[in-house]
Order: C-alpha cells, then structure tokens, then sequence
C-alpha cells in the first residue's frame, strides 16, 4: 500500500520535489534551479521548458534517492510561484514566449492605463486586489499585445496559466486548470464566487477563452502521466498558501510570514472576505472541496531574499548567500543606513510602482558590514510595515508570528524582527513549510490525513526569538526607516 506523499514545489529560483511520511517528515528531496533572464531593466522571464525539463529531473531524483516507485505515492500536490504568467499553444504545448515572472514591472503602461480610468482600486471591490505589475492578468494582456496574439486567443488557439497551470498540463497530459489561490491572482476573479469575471477579463483585453478551469485548492484534479504516471494530483495552491497549510493556520487569526525571494505574510480570516483600508491585499486562502472557502489578508514584500543574491551576484559582496549573517555582524549595527530595496517598486502596504532602490545613510565611515547588516534588516522593516497594516485591518495584535522559508536560518535576521515586531518569532521543525503544505493538502484530499486536527498535531516548534530591544530604540529604528522610504518615492 502506498504510504507517501509528493509535494511539487515549482519556485522563483528553483524546483524541487519532495517525499513526506505520515508524521510528516522529509523522506527526500530533490532540487535544481533555474535560470533567471532579464532582458532588459525591470523585466524578469523564466523559460517554461526549462523548468519543464528540472521538473522531471527532480521527480525522478528524489524518488530514486528515496528508494521509492511511483506507485508508493498515495497522492501529490503542486505549490508554485504565484503570478508568473505563461502563455502556450493548445495544440502543440510550447510557449510562444518566455514567462513573465510575478517581480516584472513591464505592464507598467497597462496599469497606468486601468488606473487612468477608474483609480488603482477600480477592482479592489471584486478582486481584493489593486491595480499593480505584480498580477497575472496584466501580464497576459502584455503578452498577447506584444506578439499579436490576441486573435489566435480569441480562437481558443492559446492557453493562459500560471504555472500550478503549466505543471499541471504537462503533468496530466492536458488538463487546464488552476486552482482558487492562483486564479485569485489574476485581477480577473471574483472573490465571491470563486469564478472568472467576464467584465473584468474584458476590461483587461483577455479572451475568456484561454482561461483554464477554476478547481479547488484541496480535491481531486487529475491522474498524472509521465513521471509521476498513474499518481492522483489532489492538491494546487499558490506558495504563500500553501506555506499557510503547512503552518496549519486553520483558525481566523493566525498568521505565517514567509522569507524567500520576496515576503509574504498570510493571516487567516476565516470565511468571509476582509475589505483592506490599510494597503494589504484580500485573497483566497485556500478551498476545500465541500467547503466554504477560507479567505486571507496578505502582505506581499517583493524583496527579501533576492536582495542577498543581489549582493552576492551583482556586487560581489558575498561569495554565497550563507556568508551575509557572518558579514552583517562583523558591526554593531547598521551605522545609521538603510537599503530600501525597491528594484520592482514597492508592494504592501505601499503600492509604488514608481519608487526604486535606495541605499541612504552613507559616511566614510560605511564599510560592507553596514551594507550587509542594512540589507538583512530591511526584510525585518518590511515586515514590521506589513503586520502594522494588518494589525489596523484586523483589530488583532500578534503575540508571537509563525515564520518559515530559507531566511530564517539567519538568527541575526530572526532576533531583530523580534526586536521590530515587539513579539515573539517562532519557527517550526520543518522550516520549508511550502513543500509540506502542498502535502498535507494532497494528503488531506486523499484522506491520508484525516482532519487538520490531525495536521496540528505534527506542527513541532523547533526554534523561538522573544524581544529583547527596548521600546525607544525600536522606534527610533522605525522612524528612520520610515524616512529612507520616503525617499524612494517617486525615482519612475
């Protein structure tokens, strides 16, 4: 009998497949990265074949590392970066382009263009979302523009998806669809129902036609063929909510921060939508087939973790991404700089588009140290900004905040969002909690886990940062970051 789960974690920079017991533990994993194409400033493209072909290659990986077969898999899910577009030929499966990645700025004009007529907040009231570069459906709209593809769209000759999408396709041998976290990405989904709005894919110049189903989060997809042949897909959720799942923040109130290439902060509220005044965004947490939606407010921060790659590959600054914590404390603090890092504007609670980086700050006094300590803390700052806004949406004040992602190896990293938040950080035994959600999904599907209650019972703590910064120093910090972001304003 199979006694497995499979996760599928198709992420910014990487790839990877992951095997998990009943208890929940890494059985094995397998991962590769991709490259990332930028072909001109503020655009960023994935190549869908290539992350196509690492796909199979991690399915393969980690299940030979594994000692395992397919048919040891009960079930599998997908998770994946959210808003990154691709849009492929029905009938042959290729791209006609390179996918726009969620940190592309190009359908600037676009955006302005919907702002122009009715506001950045025109379809806040069905979408949850404002108008920003950030979402799919603009992206797609560039696409079809660009190549003149709009009548072949029309035609129902090409296929839009995100890439829970374009996996999920190759994956099944066809199937097109998308699940309710991903679809509520887009700009063209109504929060509500759950459906594709016919007036908003209008608005935004994209055919209904290329738009795939709409399934569920948790329930039956598809059998897969291929690697995976014969393994039910049960499960598709955007990363940030299936990170949620694997943080099992079932409750309203509960909350996940995620570091990886950007940061995102997930608060659970239950089943009906919140309306944001505070510049977060509302999206679907996650669906269950049978079940009322579960619906979240969101903090989306596009740079975090990409911003030490910068350091290392653009600067040189660090040869690898684990020697920015040893270089950070090499001071005693950041010596009064601070790095805004607003390569693609600023996200949550802000929505610059026209802001860009800022380093402010600088004496003859500055040397690396600073450079480094400043960027790490700016993930803190950002996050310390997110959870205000959402502490005014929500009328809640986190006591501690549940944190997970490849940053939160980094204990300098970890105590000074303490410091900043006034509470309490804690992170789980499994700090990859992406991966898992995506399989406690799938399990849960299955019935391989009966219940969250169930999944509550394998969330082990394995690590807690508590404050220790006084409350004058803390707001002195804040202010000054505060004023470094003022002056990113306005740089487009």
């Amino acid at each position: 009998m199979a006694e497995f789960i499979g996760a599928l974690d198709q992420g910014t920079t990487s790839t990877r497949f992951m095997v998990f017991d009943h208890a929940g533990s890494v059985v094995a994993v397998d991962q590769r990265e991709h490259r990332q194409i930028f072909p001109e400033a503020g655009w960023v493209e994935h190549d869908p074949m290539e992350i196509w072909s690492l796909t199979t290659s991690v399915i393969e990986g980690c299940l030979t590392a594994a000692g395992l077969k397919r048919n040891d898999l009960v079930s599998v899910g997908i998770t994946n970066q959210r808003e990154t577009t691709v849009v492929w030929d029905v009938k042959t499966g290729l791209p006609v382009a390179n996918a726009i990645v969620w940190q592309d700025t190009r359908t600037s004009d676009i955006c302005d263009g919907l702002v122009s007529d009715g506001g950045i907040d025109r379809f806040r009231p069905k979408t949850g979302l404002p108008i920003a570069t950030y979402f799919s459906g603009p992206k797609v709209r560039w696409l079809l523009d660009h190549h003149g593809l709009g009548d072949r769209a029309e035609r129902g000759e090409l296929l839009f998806g995100t890439m829970d999408t374009w996996l999920a396709w190759n994956l099944t041998g066809g199937s097109h669809v998308t699940d309710t976290t991903n679809a509520s990405r887009s700009l063209l989904m109504d929060l509500v129902t759950g459906t594709w709005d016919a007036d908003l894919a209008m608005t935004l110049g994209v055919p209904t036609a290329m738009l795939p189903t709409i399934v569920d989060s948790i329930g039956p997809i598809g059998i897969c063929t291929g690697p995976l042949d014969g393994v039910p897909l049960s499960a598709m959720l955007g990363d940030q909510h299936a990170a949620m799942v694997g943080q099992v923040c079932f409750e309203p109130g509960e909350a996940k921060n995620t570091y990886g290439t950007g940061n995102f902060m997930l608060m659970n509220t239950g089943t009906s939508p919140v309306v944001s005044d505070a510049g977060l965004i509302t999206t679907v947490a996650y669906t269950r087939s049978g079940e009322d939606p579960v619906y979240a407010l969101e903090g989306s921060v596009a740079v975090s973790g990409s911003l030490v790659q910068w350091l290392r590959d653009n600067l040189g600054l660090i040869g690898s991404a684990s020697e920015i914590e040893a270089l950070a404390s090499s001071v005693a603090d950041n010596g009064d700089v601070y790095f805004v890092p607003a390569f693609s504007g600023l996200f949550a609670p802000h929505w610059r588009s026209d802001a860009r980086g800022t380093i402010v700050g600088l004496t003859r006094f500055t040397n690396k140290g600073h450079i480094a300590r400043s960027a790490l803390e700016a993930t803190a700052y950002q996050t310390s900004d997110v959870l205000d806004a959402m502490t005014t949406d929500s009328g809640v004040r986190l006591t501690e905040l549940r944190v997970d992602g490849g940053m939160t190896v980094n204990s300098l990293l970890m105590q000074f969002q303490a410091d900043l938040l006034g509470a309490d950080v804690v992170k789980p035994r499994i700090a990859e909690t992406t991966a898992l959600g995506a399989a406690y999904a799938a399990g849960l599907s299955v019935g391989f886990w009966k219940s969250t209650d169930e999944l509550r019972q394998l969330w082990v703590e394995d690590r807690r940062w508590s404050p220790t910064m006084d409350d004058d120093t803390r707001l002195t910090l804040l202010g000054r970051w505060h004023a470094a972001v003022e002056k990113s304003f306005g740089w487009v």
